[in-house]
């Protein structure tokens, strides 16, 4: 299977919600605004639609080809895979959030309120992509804001689209080169700094400085491999603990 993408178009969105409310059925995941143009990035919103004036942003994971997150995490929970997304393993994670301060686009979320925290983010719904189906939110969208394809059919149809039309588009396709590239790709009529996206990220894939920094400090990586695995166990640990007390204490409810 070719690597798959997303294209999300700005001059094509009606900001109707459609793609919000998709990812949210798909995942079972509850609603966190009754207003979802007011939502924002959580560990129950992989998505959000943001109004900007009379244009709407979506925000949700780069999907970068390089992803930062994969090469930081201690426990390999990251995984970028060959369809494209970069998908997540909770049952692996340890909590240590290296994830979240790595990310040049600022996308995982952490479960605060949760006793058996976990982080969060968009996999681009890799179980679809494998069963070759589209995403749930390009599927729901109205307008084909958003489209869903082979990432190089996607590239050619942005450039396409900013050849055609120049007047109706800024000249720029943010996620091209941002980061070494990523498998989400924007257009918008005005510069992406407008919407709070990072303009000034290298185009170098960022695994590349940590891999470097990380070769000159052989013996503190020794250290954390043995301090993170020792994290690691504590950490399932509490968890399995704190699930074992709520199922205790449900037990004890229920019978009273």
């Amino acid at each position: 299977m070719k690597p798959k993408g997303l294209l999300f178009d700005v001059n094509r969105c009606q900001g109707c919600g459609a793609c919000y409310d998709a990812c949210k059925k798909e995942f079972n995941n509850p609603v966190t605004s009754a207003d979802f143009l007011k939502d924002r990035l959580s560990a129950d919103s992989y998505t959000v639609v943001e109004e900007y004036g009379d244009i709407y942003m979506r925000r949700l994971c780069m999907h970068c080809e390089y992803p930062t997150c994969v090469s930081v995490c201690p426990v390999s929970a990251f995984e970028k895979t060959p369809e494209g997304p970069v998908v997540y393993d909770a049952d692996a994670c340890m909590g240590c959030r290296y994830c979240m301060q790595a990310c040049p686009h600022m996308i995982p979320r952490y479960e605060w309120d949760s006793l058996a925290p976990r982080v969060q983010k968009c996999v681009m719904c890799h179980h679809r992509v494998v069963r070759g189906e589209e995403t749930a939110c390009a599927e729901a969208c109205p307008s084909g804001a958003t489209l869903f394809g082979d990432l190089e059919d996607l590239k050619k149809e942005a450039k396409r689209r900013l050849e055609a039309e120049p007047d109706r588009y800024y000249q720029h396709i943010y996620g091209l080169e941002e980061a070494g590239g990523c498998n989400v790709l924007l257009l918008s009529p005005i510069p992406f700094h407008q919407f709070a996206y990072d303009t000034a990220l290298p185009k170098e894939p960022l695994e590349t400085f940590t891999m470097a920094a990380l070769e000159k400090v052989p013996g503190i990586v020794a250290f954390s491999s043995v301090f993170l695995g020792g994290m690691y166990w504590l950490t399932k640990r509490k968890n399995k603990i704190a699930r074992e007390e709520r199922e205790q204490n449900k037990a004890e409810n229920d019978d009273r």
